[in-house]
């Protein structure tokens, strides 16, 4: 019996990567945002981390000022929580609260004054997966984890078993509440970014800090 466990375990681990490739969930315009009716496929991204946007034509490197609003947790009927606490909905959101501030310090004046050259952020909490404990980890190095990651790896992609975030960003034009940029986006972390492998929501709070870096990125 342990023989024939050890023979098909591989078999069995492959089988299961593959599900978890197949099966991830992808982010949606979701119903309940002010932007939802203007966000559009986004042809341009080819890692699937943005699949939704809405642009235009407003420079916002001329801003100099923003106001952060409170993270919302979104209630929608088609939000995509897995296997997420109420709790843990909190303190993701509150963690991205100070991520992003923290991050966009060093480029704008944050403030709560409604005024020329700012802009206003609205981040919202659409969606978050827990990493299944242990296989998150074990499934970087065993036979069959080892190569699937390796893949997603190249491809960009999330790894087997682990956690991720979804988020909506909205950026409007502070003194006339004029949309100027939003987008929905799933962050997560490197496969082989075993710090983020180890807790059940250390994945998404990896991915709530490489969407910081990558909406500071955007501005600057």
């Amino acid at each position: 019996m342990h023989a024939l466990f050890k023979s098909t375990a591989p078999l069995l681990s492959a089988v299961c990567l593959a599900l978890a490739g197949c099966a991830s969930t992808q982010p949606v315009p979701y119903a309940g945002l002010a932007s939802s009716s203007q966000l559009r496929p986004n042809t341009n991204d080819q890692t699937g981390r943005i699949p939704y946007n809405y642009i235009t034509q407003a420079n916002l490197r001329d801003y100099r000022n923003i106001i952060v609003d409170p993270v919302v947790v979104y209630r929608g009927q088609d939000s995509q929580f897995e296997e997420v606490t109420e709790a843990d909905k909190a303190a993701l959101a509150a963690y991205m609260q100070s991520e992003f501030e923290a991050k966009l310090r060093g480029r704008f004046n944050l403030t709560r004054d409604v005024g020329r050259d700012t802009l206003r952020l609205k981040l919202t909490l659409t969606g978050a997966k827990s990493s299944t404990r242990f296989l998150s980890t074990a499934s970087r190095f065993d036979l069959a984890g080892g190569p699937y990651n390796a893949v997603q790896a190249v491809r960009g992609k999330e790894g087997a078993f682990t956690g991720s975030v979804m988020y909506a960003v909205e950026l409007y034009d502070a003194s006339t509440n004029q949309l100027l940029n939003a987008y929905v986006t799933k962050q997560y972390p490197g496969p082989y970014n075993l710090g983020a492998s180890l807790g059940l929501m250390d994945a998404s709070r990896a991915g709530v800090r490489s969407g910081a870096e990558a909406l500071l990125a955007q501005l600057q």
